[in-house]
């Protein structure tokens, strides 16, 4: 990996990281009192989110020929099948249960939040498992 686009990686991590925590998204009890919907606020988080993931990927391809560090725009095409629901399902459990994310989970971790490490552990392990499972076929 170049310099460049190892610079481009740590700003982007650093500037999503500021973001999540700003957003007050790295506190579980913000992230349950949003899902209890007793609070709206990150909804325009997740919009805002939504927003940039369009213009990145739809608009950017449109105005650039190639990526600013070369290479070229992937396709990133989408299967829904039971996997996919089972997992997005086990996701969505974990994340109603604790109002933990894994990207708030490593921001918290980043704020000082040592209590989500039992967090960072359970997604380890379950992308451990889901590993061992993908060898397995």
């Amino acid at each position: 990996m170049s310099i460049g686009k190892t610079i481009a990686t740590v700003a982007a991590g650093a500037l999503f990281g500021f973001g999540l925590a700003l957003s007050t998204m790295i506190r579980p009890e913000v992230v349950l009192s949003f899902l209890q919907f007793r609070d709206w606020g990150l909804a325009l988080v997740m919009g805002g989110g939504v927003v940039v993931t369009l213009l990145a990927y739809k608009l950017i391809p449109l105005m650039l020929r190639h990526p600013l560090f070369g290479g070229e725009f992937g396709k990133h095409p989408s299967e829904w099948n039971r996997e996919t629901l089972t997992g997005s399902a086990i996701f969505g459990i974990g994340w109603g249960l604790t109002g933990v994310c894994p990207g708030p989970a490593i921001a918290g971790l980043g704020a000082g939040n040592w209590t989500l490490l039992w967090a960072v552990a359970g997604i380890a392990l379950g992308a451990l498992a889901h590993g061992w499972q993908q060898d397995r076929r």
